[in-house]
Formats: structure tokens, sequence, C-alpha cells
């Protein structure tokens, strides 16, 4: 499947999920873990101005007791995630896991079946505790070429099918070919591009915490 094919699927999906969000306001208090890098952890900018905090803000304005825990470190690898992921299962039993993994392991080259096999025991043991997992894909920067890019962003979409996830195929659309939404170093979204990359991710947020309430 073609990026343009998926990138139409995710709108299709995220059409739907407003409708949801128009129709079913949570009311049950959820807990959702973001287990991501630096693109969660909010590097190169203060942590508040970071799309998980403005998530928390606007899960608090609904008026529902929900409770974020960012559980993102920059740098972290998909392996990482692994190895931190069963203590957090246990210490915060969530409701939502949002996975945002896998690009500090594509910058370096890491084997994409590799980082497709991590991520495949991340959603796993998400599951099996009970929480539902949504899965934020990212793209690599050209330069790294197609023959390991293409595989590398196809992994995300081939996920999504195989554990029926919701899933946003590019956490940065909208922010990535933006360069005043961009820091100097090309890979990391600017504070003034999180409420965008909070907009990317909401639509899937709201349509599972809808779901949980009803």
């Amino acid at each position: 499947m073609s990026v343009t094919s998926l990138q139409s699927k995710w709108i299709v999906r995220s059409l739907l999920a407003t409708v949801l969000i128009l129709a079913i306001l949570p009311t049950r208090a959820a807990t959702l873990l973001v287990m991501g890098d630096s693109l969660s952890a909010g590097y190169g900018i203060d942590p508040q101005d970071g799309w998980v905090n403005l998530l928390a803000q606007r899960l608090d304005e609904q008026g529902a007791s929900h409770q974020v825990i960012n559980a993102s470190i920059s740098g972290e690898t998909s392996r990482g995630g692994l190895d931190r992921l069963p203590a957090l299962l246990e210490q915060h039993q969530p409701d939502l896991v949002l996975l945002e993994l896998g690009a500090n392991d594509g910058l370096r080259g890491y084997p994409v079946p590799r980082i497709t096999t991590n991520l495949s025991r991340m959603i796993e043991l998400s599951q099996r505790a009970g929480a539902e997992v949504i899965l934020l894909g990212i793209q690599l920067p050209p330069n790294f070429g197609t023959r390991y890019t293409e595989p590398f962003f196809q992994q995300y979409a081939e996920l999504a099918d195989q554990f029926e996830l919701r899933y946003l195929p590019f956490l940065l659309e909208g922010v990535a070919l933006t360069d005043a939404l961009m820091q100097d170093d090309g890979l990391h979204p600017t504070a003034a591009a999180q409420p965008q990359v909070l907009d990317n991710v909401w639509p899937l947020i709201a349509a599972a915490l809808g779901e949980l309430s009803s």
C-alpha cells in the first residue's frame, strides 16, 4: 500500500472518529500511558508546551479526571521501551497506551524486522494488561533512502492491521515540512507546532475514550 493511500485511509478514519467525538462525551476517568521518544518528551522545548501536556490540559477541560502518564524519554529506542513497559503497566494499569517509538531505531539504521518485533511485543503486553493501544507512526528523512524508509514506514500500518489498532500514520503530519514549525535540527517540532501534533492525535484518543465511557 502506498503512502498516499495510507494517509487517505487515515483521513477517513479520522473523520469517523470526529463523528464519535461529537456524539459521545467521555465521562469515565481513564489512565493514558504515553510511551514515546523525544517527540513526545518535548525535546528542545519546555515540556509544559509539549503535545502530551497539552493533551492532559484538553482532557481536564472535559470534566473527567483522566490521568496522563508521560513515560517518554528522549533518545528512547523500541528495545528500551519494551524493557520499561512491564513495570509501567503494572504500576499505572492504563486504559490506553499511546505507542510512539521506532524513530531512534530508524535513525540508527537498525533492521526494520527487529524494530517491528519490539513494537509487536509492546502491543501484545499492553493488550494482555487490558489496555487499548493507539499506534503513532513516524517517517524518516528521505536521505535514508527508500529501500529503508518505505519498509520502516510500512511496518506501522502492518502492525495496526495485525492487531486491529487505532493508528496515526505520521505524528508530524502538517508539521515536518514546515520550516517554521521545526527546530534547527530538522527532526524535532517547535513549541508552536505542538497544538498541531495534538490535533493529529486527538481524534483517535477521543474516539477511544468515547468507547470506554459507553
